[in-house]
């Protein structure tokens, strides 16, 4: 059990970053040096009980980080929760929803790589829930080294007022510590972990350097500081202290990133940002978290960090083990005991807390209360990802995080009628974990159909599938979630008349359908401009339903049509005939006569690619995303290392890892995520116009 500690003593933190960069072995140092575990393990390698927060079969396998994961430590007094985050862009719901629930964040760089593709997503995502951040540029010790190159494209790639706050003393195998800006004193690391800081004088040769860093370091965090700017203005030195609480306003204010360097496999400078983070990121009650008032039209309502106001927490994660379903929540207001009761905002239902834990990796701390600003977990509270919880005195619900469309499916099925049961359970446990994994069942071929961000993103669920609830199975060939859209306005006027014994069906409406601009927030709109009665108010929702049945399913190719604002300006009833049923038929086939002269036109999802390969293969790399009908967008070279960034369609990157590695002897790595739909080419929609029609007149015979 943690003590506990004050709330201005708390940091809740997460660590994410492009993949490769160095977070889980960042996590574990600071794990080792909190003293919550005794020995270091690595990720990858000969090491065979793998790093700490990679608990995952899967992941010591692959190396790879897939599920954030949770522990807290204590640091000179301060008690930190720590979530590590993987940095493959396939989880980035993993991401999302730790950047929710945190107060502050850890944004690590490669010094030789420095901003990466997956570091500005990782950053946008920071910027979306308005965390404060400091930047560690890890891997100081491999060669090719210069973390003033990372600081340069932090500035001008992601726009931070990034500034050195430690100025690396050596670099590549020369690398031996660093000064520390704000106390002007060189920091070693002894003993055979790095765990004993030894304080020195900067060395001699370094001296003007760090001076002309701490000046600049001074100017900039002036400008959120008046006494450090006078201080500066004045030519006077601001004390340690003074520096440290300017550089935190800095900061907290999200416009100023701290930046310090080490190497956490070489156990340098991991320290240094531990301090870093008790002294500059926020602690609880300095960040504003806003709820809405369920009783009182959504108002928003500004959450107190206080333990004695009623309780709210957000269940941001959800862990289906062995003992039943784990619900990691991060409590914002109020606190909560074992044998309490609570709420479930979204469906009004109590539940009673049968047992609270703190998590370490995938083990588990009793503990009997917990308060606001603590991330817990409870075991036996049955809700999903993204509820909200409150004591039942009020009625809150906090924004849940943002999810992105999934661009990529799969049909699954299990490999014998035997492992059905346990199919239908995993399943059900996967999609309750993670809300971007998607599973329908296609009623014409009768599959189940998963999806989900990336090829490895259901790769990974396949294989958990088969270890975890021991089921083999079949995987069809991936589908790409295509959509249709028009390019120009459609007019329609479609009456629908049917005469059968007794009443009949009659409802005639006119109008047209245009695109709706390409920065629209929503995929369908619906105006009704009908003047003097044409149609009766009572079937106007009835148009509506029939336009949203028609976008379902579009007339090209089968998938969805997005991007449309259907008005309807005129129409006709008939006194006994007209029906809810009538008109919505009549809007159905009303906008398929629309459609037609509408230039319909298939889109498809591009994706932001990023591959990296020796530079002896750029030509090679470059003509492989040509083949696939890649646009090359920016290329340079990196230490060695050719560095190409394209647009290219997920529907031609099926296999593309295997290429690329044969294509560069094993070298060449990728990463990959969705920038926007476009509308395909001429050729390539008509031939799969016509591969629809000839399946649609199969399915006829």
């Amino acid at each position: 059990m943690a003590q506990k500690v004050p709330l201005n003593l708390v940091r809740n933190i997460g660590i994410s970053a492009h993949i490769d960069s160095g977070k889980t072995t960042l996590s574990e140092r600071i794990l080792f040096y909190t003293k919550k575990i005794h020995a270091i393990h690595e990720v990858k390698g000969k090491d065979q009980v793998g790093a700490t927060m990679d608990f995952m079969d899967l992941e010591r396998e692959k190396g790879i980080t897939i599920q954030s994961a949770a522990t807290y430590c204590m640091w000179k007094g301060y008690n930190i929760n720590l979530i590590d985050t993987p940095g493959h862009v396939d989880f980035t719901i993993e991401v999302e929803r730790s950047l929710r629930v945190l107060d502050g964040a850890i944004l690590v760089l490669c010094s030789v790589a420095g901003v990466q593709s997956q570091s500005i997503t990782v950053d946008r995502q920071m910027k979306r829930y308005k965390v404060p951040r400091l930047c560690f540029i890890n891997k100081m010790d491999r060669a090719g080294a210069n973390p003033f190159r990372g600081v340069k494209m932090l500035r001008e790639k992601l726009s931070h007022n990034a500034h050195l706050i430690t100025y690396p003393i050596g670099a590549e195998d020369q690398f031996k510590g660093l000064v520390d800006l704000v106390t002007m004193k060189a920091n070693y690391f002894d003993g055979d972990n790095g765990e004993t800081v030894r304080l020195e004088e900067i060395p001699a040769e370094l001296v003007d350097d760090c001076k002309k860093y701490r000046e600049e370091l001074i100017a900039a965090v002036g400008e959120f500081d008046e006494n450090i700017m006078n201080k500066y203005l004045e030519g006077e030195e601001p004390s340690v202290d003074e520096l440290r609480a300017g550089i935190r306003k800095a900061t907290l204010s999200l416009n100023f990133t701290p930046v310090i360097t080490g190497s956490a496999y070489k156990n340098k400078g991991v320290q240094t940002a531990l301090d870093a983070v008790t002294y500059y990121l926020p602690n609880p009650t300095e960040r504003e978290n806003i709820a809405l008032d369920q009783h009182n039209n959504e108002a928003k309502v500004v959450l107190a960090s206080d333990p004695a106001k009623p309780f709210v927490a957000l269940a941001f994660k959800l862990d289906e083990g062995r003992y039943g379903q784990l619900t990691y929540m991060r409590i914002y207001q109020g606190s909560v005991g074992k044998g309490d009761v609570i709420f479930n905002s979204s469906n009004d239902k109590k539940v009673k807390v049968p047992r609270l834990v703190q998590m370490h990796a995938d083990e588990m701390h009793d503990v009997e209360t917990a308060q606001a600003g603590d991330i817990v977990a409870f075991f036996g509270v049955d809700c999903a990802s993204g509820d909200t919880f409150t004591d039942g005195t009020i009625k809150y619900t906090m924004t849940s995080m943002f999810i992105p469309n999934a661009v990529i499916s799969l049909a699954i099925a299990p490999k014998d009628k035997a492992g059905q049961a346990n199919f239908s359970k995993a399943l059900n446990k996967f999609t309750k974990e993670d809300p971007t994994l998607r599973v329908h069942r296609d009623e014409e071929s009768a599959q189940t159909i998963i999806s989900g961000m990336g090829e490895l993103h259901l790769e990974i669920y396949c294989e958990r599938i088969k270890r975890e609830f021991n089921c083999e199975v079949v995987v069809g060939k991936p589908q790409v979630a295509f959509r249709e859209t028009i390019t120009k306005r459609g007019d329609f006027s479609y009456t629908h008349k049917k005469q059968t014994g007794g009443s009949g069906q009659f409802g005639k409406v006119v109008g047209y359908i245009e695109p709706l601009p390409a920065d629209a927030a929503v995929n369908y709109e619906f105006v009704d401009d009908i003047t003097g009665g044409s149609i009766p108010r009572e079937f106007i929702p009835a148009c509506d339903k029939g336009f949203q049945e028609a976008i379902k399913e579009g007339r090209l190719i089968g998938f969805p049509i997005v991007g449309v604002r259907v008005t309807i300006n005129d129409g006709a009833y008939h006194d006994v005939d007209s029906s809810e049923q009538a008109f919505k038929t009549a809007a159905l086939m009303g906008f398929r006569e629309a459609y037609e002269k509408a230039g319909a036109v298939v889109l498809e999802p591009m994706m932001k690619l990023e591959t990296q390969a020796p530079e002896e293969f750029q030509g090679g790399v470059m003509g492989q995303i040509n083949q696939r009908r890649g646009m090359i967008i920016n290329s340079g070279t990196n230490e060695g290392y050719a560095v190409i960034e394209a647009e290219v369609p997920l529907n031609e990157m099926f296999g593309y890892s295997t290429d690329l590695r044969s294509a560069t002897q094993g070298k060449g790595e990728f990463t990959m995520e969705f920038l926007k739909y476009a509308p395909v080419p001429r050729n390539v929609q008509e031939e799969m116009v016509k591969k629809f029609q000839e399946k649609k007149a199969k399915e006829n015979k």
